[in-house]
């Protein structure tokens, strides 16, 4: 009974110090964490996920230095926009998934001759989980149906896109970092390529920061350039005009550009 009794007893105790995180026991032998191993260590993919588990990932250096290198190979499996989006649920690499209520995707039909690119998610949308809701989600709304597009269009012409450089809601709706935005790109990048639009439009400093490396909006704003391989618009984040609304007059005249390129 005692032989019995142990066995269980023990079974018990090593499921609980599993489900507790506990992945490795101490040995006899000190373990010199600075040798590579001889081995790389596979990347954890959530079971739900259709992603296939990965058998190479950096080691041996910083994570915000691996993480590109990692979401690279993940986007680069996805070949439809589900497939985008079960590789960014998994991707642990990014601290500001942590913290945030919701994954933050898209909005709109898959395909559309136009993708709108915000910045990150604030508190609306990490609750609702969608890009552009409450007061921004109007504006946004109202802009481009002003020239014929909306987010809930049926056909490829008339629809628009949209998603965020940032899929996860930073503390305190701060600014992201470099480091987060380097990591996220390789997703942004096959987000659009399997989008396929006509033109990206950029909406404000953070997404025109990760689309043409450069910032100061109220610079360039209106002047066509080239993002993740289609012409774009960089333009006014709705958060700007809703602060100053004598800027919307820039948004106008940009989205009359967008119009006629359209045409052409």
């Amino acid at each position: 009974m005692s032989l019995s009794y142990d066995y269980y007893a023990t079974k018990a105790a090593l499921e609980w110090q599993f489900e507790m995180g506990v992945d490795e026991t101490i040995g006899e032998m000190p373990i010199n964490r600075f040798d590579e191993p001889a081995v790389k260590p596979k990347l954890k993919i959530g079971a739900s996920s259709n992603i296939a588990p990965i058998d190479i990932i950096p080691n041996i250096m910083p994570v915000q230095d691996a993480a590109p290198d990692v979401a690279k190979i993940l986007a680069a499996k996805c070949n439809d926009l589900a497939a985008l989006r079960d590789a960014m649920g998994v991707f642990d690499l990014c601290a500001l998934k942590q913290g945030a209520r919701n994954m933050v995707f898209a909005d709109g039909p898959e395909q559309a001759r136009v993708m709108v690119i915000g910045e990150a998610p604030n508190r609306d949308e990490d609750k609702e989980g969608k890009p552009f809701v409450g007061v921004e989600g109007v504006l946004v709304d109202k802009m481009f149906e002003a020239i014929g597009l909306s987010r809930t269009a049926t056909e490829r012409g008339d629809g628009i896109h949209i998603s965020m450089v940032l899929p996860w809601r930073p503390p305190q709706d701060r600014e992201p970092n470099a480091d987060e935005i380097a990591m996220m790109l390789p997703f942004v990048q096959r987000h659009v390529e399997l989008v396929d639009p006509d033109f990206v439009v950029l909406l404000g400093n953070i997404a025109c920061s990760a689309g043409l490396n450069k910032v100061g909006i109220s610079r360039f704003r209106g002047q066509w350039a080239e993002a993740f391989g289609k012409p774009c618009l960089p333009m006014l984040h709705p958060r700007a005009l809703i602060r100053d609304p004598m800027r919307k007059r820039d948004a106008w005249a940009d989205l009359l550009t967008l119009k006629g390129r359209m045409k052409q």
